[in-house]
């Protein structure tokens, strides 16, 4: 019996030893300065619609003004044993990711998958045959997961900012060409302002029917149409998805190159529940407001397709990233690209507490990025003109490394929209500092 018991035990260790733990907490803390724009629209909005003495509505900045506030505090976990890896993040405040901004639910099993095989980095290059399958809920697999800003682009906001649930599958037919396919529940349409605050669509204070002549602190933004966060598997109206990628680089994986082709098709359903709004996403955001008898966007069918093309470059110490986008979404055609330069400047040893430098890098960063509308609306039939307007961003920043899981990241967003024949302005500034403590952090 002791033999026995001897025995269990020296096999749970050995199991537990083969077993790996990570775990890790992040927080951001911001400084926002929230420049004020605010554009009249000629929808016809009966007056309970409006604030008292306004006599039109209009689309604003979501909370001009500057503040200090903690937008997310997030958990990790990892589990890994042979070719098995489970992962989860939980959300726990996540203010920049709600939708809308002050209604969607405090906290949000962000990420929770499972994967049987190894999954490579856009920088990592294999070095022979192989696969994987995903299970669970993740992001797309054309996504720009090592952004140097806090912020997101216009391309990375639209169209793939937030995580799908389904299964996803990798094959490395050689160490220098892959295939990869997905089927998801598939993201719901719907409205954000590209900022760091999504706005106030539909929330409980917007709705006249509660809160009549509302003047709500979180205004709705001036938005575009963006895949926005699932609210849980439901495949009813799913995503297929297929990726070809290539690359190649260095034996000691300093310089590569990955080019990725991916195509996305589903049908938009009817309508999709949001949590924290009265309106509904995809095709009934689409058809404008049923209360009114108004036609809406100028929709055909109800078919969404995306073609995209993504690119990653690193080369020593600097990175590019590059992505297009052919989107179709029942018939209103919008084409985006983005781009992303960074470079890390290793700084000499200047100060050290507790072995380990202090201030040991710096990260300049530029990014651009543009959406150009393929469709018109009416301005009396659809109350936010700014989906179809064409909008540019251009992203200025500096990232850098201040002591074991610190870091400053220092940002301002130009954004632009083209308003009849008028550049407009909706700009922002952001200084973020993260920290970050993990199991396995030095």
């Amino acid at each position: 019996m002791t033999q026995t018991a001897i025995f269990l035990l020296c096999t749970l260790t050995i199991q537990a030893q083969e077993t790996r733990f990570r775990f890790a907490i992040e927080s951001d803390m911001h400084y926002r300065d929230s420049k004020h724009a605010e554009f009249p629209i000629p929808f016809p909005f009966p007056p309970e619609f409006l604030p008292v003495g306004d006599t039109n509505g209009s689309l604003e900045t979501v909370e001009a003004g500057t503040f200090f506030e903690t937008s997310r505090f997030s958990l990790f976990a990892t589990v890994e044993r042979d070719l098995w890896t489970a992962h989860a993040k939980v959300d726990i405040i996540d203010i920049y990711d709600r939708n809308p901004t002050s209604s969607d639910r405090e906290w949000d099993l962000d990420e929770f998958w499972v994967r049987y095989g190894t999954e490579y980095e856009p920088g990592e290059l294999p070095t022979e045959r192989g696969y994987y399958v995903k299970l669970g809920k993740f992001g797309k697999f054309e996504r720009q997961d090592d952004r140097h800003l806090i912020s997101y682009g216009l391309v990375g906001t639209s169209f793939n900012r937030f995580e799908d649930a389904g299964l996803e599958a990798n094959f490395d037919v050689t160490p220098n060409f892959y295939i990869k396919a997905s089927y998801t529940t598939g993201n719901p349409v719907f409205i954000r302002d590209p900022n760091a605050l999504a706005g106030d669509n539909g929330a409980p204070t917007h709705n006249p029917f509660i809160n009549p002549f509302p003047d709500p602190p979180l205004k709705s933004g001036i938005v575009l149409l963006y895949d926005a966060e699932i609210e849980g598997p439901d495949f009813d109206n799913a995503e297929t998805g297929l990726g070809l990628g290539f690359r190649f680089g260095d034996d000691a994986g300093q310089r590569v190159f990955n080019g990725l082709i991916s195509y996305y098709e589903r049908d938009l359903a009817d309508e999709v529940e949001l949590r924290g709004t009265f309106y509904h996403g995809d095709l009934d955001l689409l058809r404008g407001v049923d209360e009114f008898n108004l036609p809406g966007l100028p929709i055909n069918g109800r078919s969404k397709e995306e073609l995209t093309a993504t690119f990653w470059l690193y080369f020593d110490d600097a990175t590019l990233f590059l992505q297009a986008v052919d989107s179709d979404v029942a018939g209103l055609e919008r084409k985006g690209y983005e781009g992303e330069f960074s470079w890390t400047f290793k700084l000499p040893l200047w100060w050290a507490f507790n072995e380990a430098q202090i201030f040991p890098s710096i990260t300049p960063v530029l990014r651009y990025s543009k959406i150009d509308s393929g469709f018109v609306g009416d301005l009396a039939t659809y109350p936010a003109p700014s989906v179809w307007w064409n909008w540019k961003k251009l992203d200025i920043g500096v990232s850098a490394r201040l002591y074991r899981g610190w870091r400053l990241t220092v940002e301002y967003a130009d954004n632009q929209f083209l308003r009849g024949s008028n550049w407009e302005h909706n700009d922002e500034y952001l200084a973020t500092v993260r920290w970050r403590m993990s199991s396995d952090q030095r």
